[in-house]
């Protein structure tokens, strides 16, 4: 799961855009420089450059692989931090602050001497020139490995996503959190009973793990967290439904891990909702064909899609826009393009396809990091990339979590804990690990979220 979402823009159609009339003199991560002069000028004589679109797991594990070799690493992200996604339900739901799981690329990266980062959103590349091209302005490269993330998908109804934001970025968490508390702020003052009952309902669309993880911090949210801090509503009353279409939740689980699921939820005060399909959603809330429930605040957890990166190199993609890449993670017949995390449609030694997962991401960007390195070294590469699976985890509240690795399967508090012990290990930084483990700790004993904050 990568963090750099790109917009969808041809080159051609590109605009370089400054600050409108009111903001005259400000800077945007937009506002492109006065010269047309390329952004990073001519590389060494004795290096070759590796760009890197993306800073997320699989582009920093690339950019780390290359520390050694005798390349210039520039890593281009249009953030200037990397995000730690699997957490970011936390952050929407006021348990996490942002720098919790946020990190900024140029700390990540400081000692490494051979990167060097652009802040800069990506509109094209020119495959015959072999260039980047920016909002900012272009730059060359002699590899380049595309690690561009996915957006959300809303199956052809974009018009949705004004009112069931999703869960990719940092502010998607902000505006979510926001979203929540408010719905309760509203539903203290409000006199109407019937406005009163919509605002205290929270629909999350998609039982994956991000819609099981959703529903149930909001369910903590709450009937723990919120329980004694209104006079005039109940917040344990609140009527959390999760949605999902197909016949179970978390289909890429075993069955019994599955039911757990389901059991864990329905304890918390979660309505779960299988086999049903959204047809449509407005400020008002959600239709399921002749089925409607009205509520204040729409979650979109059911699919993702790849960004524009295929459209960008002329590639072959797959129904989610995921690039079709070869064995050795290249990119069509370039032998200098490689696709790497949540850009790329990758099959296991099995024929399944690989997840989307940190884990993946990161061992695919080790792999092509050192099979650039070892084409530069003037080494025979590895062979094809073979994709180790390490499991898959999902939490559903406090206490309760499951944990597939292999043949073991853990449910409960010991799923919870296991869960909590990965998560803090792939977070960038000691302060970091420390920090949400002292908070995960602290909201254990006392049910507090002391991110509560609308901004």
């Amino acid at each position: 799961m990568d963090a750099n979402q790109v917009v969808a823009e041809t080159p051609g159609s590109a605009e370089l855009k400054t600050a409108g009339p009111e903001g005259a003199g400000m800077l945007t991560p937009d506002t492109p420089f006065p010269s047309p002069e390329p952004l990073l000028g001519a590389t060494r004589p004795d290096r070759r450059r590796v760009v890197i679109v993306g800073a997320g797991f699989g582009g920093l594990e690339a950019a780390n692989a290359l520390a050694r070799a005798p390349v210039e690493v520039v890593i281009v992200d249009q953030h200037n931090h990397h995000c730690f996604q699997p957490l970011l339900y936390q952050v929407a739901t006021a348990a996490l602050a942002s720098p919790d799981i946020a990190w900024p690329i140029r700390s990540i990266v400081h000692s490494q001497k051979n990167a060097r980062v652009v802040m800069a959103r990506v509109v094209g590349i020119d495959k015959d020139r072999k260039q980047v091209i920016t909002v900012l302005g272009s730059f060359s490269y002699d590899f380049l490995v595309l690690a561009t993330g996915a957006t959300h998908s809303y199956f052809g109804h974009e018009e949705w996503s004004a009112v069931a934001p999703g869960l990719k970025q940092l502010a998607d968490a902000i505006k979510i959190r926001t979203q929540i508390l408010l719905a309760f702020e509203r539903a203290e003052l409000t006199q109407n009973d019937e406005e009163r009952r919509r605002l205290m309902t929270f629909v999350v669309i998609g039982g994956g793990p991000t819609g099981v993880e959703m529903a149930g911090a909001i369910a903590e949210v709450a009937r723990q967290t919120l329980r004694s801090d209104f006079r005039r509503i109940d917040p344990r009353l609140a009527h959390i439904v999760l949605i999902e279409a197909g016949p179970r939740l978390l289909a890429s689980f075993p069955d019994d891990l599955s039911r757990y699921a389901v059991a864990a939820l329905t304890w918390m005060g979660v309505e779960v909702r299988t086999g049903t399909r959204v047809t449509k959603c407005d400020a008002n809330g959600v239709s399921m064909g002749d089925q409607r429930i009205e509520a204040a605040t729409l979650i979109w957890a059911a699919g993702v899609i790849a960004s524009p990166a295929a459209e960008w190199v002329g590639a072959s993609h797959d129904h989610a826009g995921r690039v079709l890449v070869n064995p050795d993670l290249s990119v069509g017949d370039s032998a200098d393009i490689y696709a790497i995390g949540d850009t790329a449609a990758v099959k296991d030694t099995s024929g399944h396809p690989v997840p989307g997962v940190a884990p993946a991401a990161k061992q695919m960007g080790r792999y092509v990091g050192e099979r650039i390195a070892a084409k530069l070294a003037g080494a025979t590469p590895s062979g094809p990339f073979i994709y180790r699976d390490l499991g898959e985890l999902a939490t559903i509240g406090r206490k309760a979590a499951v944990v597939k690795m292999g043949s073991m399967q853990l449910t409960g508090f010991v799923g919870w804990v296991f869960w909590s012990i990965v998560h803090s290990f792939f977070l960038i930084g000691t302060r970091d690990r420390v920090v949400v483990a002292v908070n995960w700790a602290w909201n254990y004993l006392t049910f507090q979220r002391g991110a509560r904050l609308i901004t």
